[in-house]
């Protein structure tokens, strides 16, 4: 049965494109197990585009490249459900993948039939080279039903980037995720920008189709498909901080077999985790310091009553963070007051008169796991 909170997992696309094989994908799963990564909750090995032939078989199947694949994807799928992991795989809504490869276009029921035969319990399907006389509800719907049917139970990431007011319909697809925006790349400015775009959509993510940012970029340094220019530890810390309040599925990008300490720190912070995987998966709400789009405090409710807090400063230059107890629903008649400690450092957070305060440098955030206590 698929759980009902935000996925978990890793994939290849942001480091590796289309440079992927069996042996990478078997020893990545091996790299989740001895790193801890699947103790902390990532379970999912995600194989993107550019696993196929670029043909179908004489009966309409999808074909594994045999150079990448030579044991072809049920035995990947086995390998890595022995772990005690689970295997993902991607298509396509349009004519041809991203990348140009076969996708599932009119062969919707076909392709989640072979897929489930090969033991797939997560699929990534996109929105590339989509026939502008069909629109995507009716695609994602097919494949929703056809995942459905299929006789096993994969978890649907529709990735359509929150094209076509994709927010309005996503919700009536059977998917279980959605991409609410375009592609991440490793830098500072993209990790900004996809977390302006949850203001004005946060109300339509949440439990049942949880609202997915892209996958993640910590720890990967420049280097990779989507590298470029990299970022600071701190924006890294930041970039999953959000991710993990907004409520995002958490994909691993970077290459795990070369994590070094500091990314494997970030990556299994059990506080930040914690309030991601919250059961109760209520949404977040934002308030902006003075209105400032770069100062945002990005607030969730838990499931036992604690309050997740996040100051994120987004801004170029230090900020003075401070908000009240009642804006949290805890009024001050109440006689309570809130407590906590910080996600990273553990520095303890107490309000004072009603009052929480936070001193945050530039591309820096500080996040707290609060408590109401008498």
């Amino acid at each position: 049965m698929i759980k009902n909170i935000p996925p978990m997992g890793w994939n290849t696309w942001n480091t590796f494109a289309e440079n992927i094989n069996e042996e990478l994908i078997l020893r990545s799963a091996d790299t989740m197990i001895a790193t801890g990564l699947k103790d902390a909750g990532y379970e999912y090995v995600v194989i993107d585009d550019c696993w196929a032939l670029k043909e179908r078989d004489g009966k309409g199947r999808l074909v594994p490249d045999p150079a990448k694949f030579p044991h072809g994807m049920k035995y990947v799928a086995d390998y890595i459900h022995k772990l005690g992991l689970k295997f993902g795989m991607y298509s396509c809504a349009g004519l041809m993948t991203c990348a140009g490869y076969p996708s599932s276009f009119d062969r919707e029921f076909l392709d989640a039939e072979t897929f489930a035969e090969w033991g797939v319990d997560f699929l990534k399907y996109d929105y590339c080279f989509k026939p502008a006389s069909v629109d995507g509800t009716t695609l994602y719907r097919r494949m929703g039903l056809a995942l459905a049917k299929c006789g096993r139970d994969i978890l649907f990431s529709a990735c359509s980037w929150g094209a076509d007011e994709t927010h309005r319909w996503i919700g009536t697809t059977g998917a279980n995720m959605w991409r609410s925006t375009g592609d991440i790349v490793d830098t500072w400015d993209s990790v900004k920008d996809l977390i302006k775009k949850q203001y004005d959509i946060l109300p339509y993510g949440g439990m049942g189709c949880f609202n997915d940012m892209d996958m993640l970029i910590v720890g990967m340094h420049g280097k990779g498909h989507v590298g470029l220019k990299g970022c600071t530890e701190e924006e890294y810390r930041l970039h999953f901080a959000a991710w993990c309040l907004l409520g995002s599925p958490l994909m691993i990008g970077c290459d795990i077999r070369n994590m070094d300490e500091a990314t494997q720190k970030i990556l299994t912070n059990q506080t930040l985790i914690g309030i991601q995987q919250d059961a109760r998966g209520l949404r977040p709400y934002i308030v902006k310091q003075w209105g400032n789009d770069d100062l945002p405090m990005i607030v969730r409710y838990l499931e036992n009553g604690d309050i997740a807090l996040g100051f994120f400063n987004l801004s170029e230059g230090p900020a003075g963070f401070w908000i009240t107890a009642d804006d949290l629903g805890v009024p001050t008649i109440s006689g309570r007051t809130l407590t906590g400690e910080e996600a990273y450092t553990g520095q303890s957070l107490c309000s004072k008169n009603g009052v929480l305060t936070v001193d945050v440098r530039p591309h820096s955030c500080a996040v707290y796991r609060l408590r109401i206590v008498k």
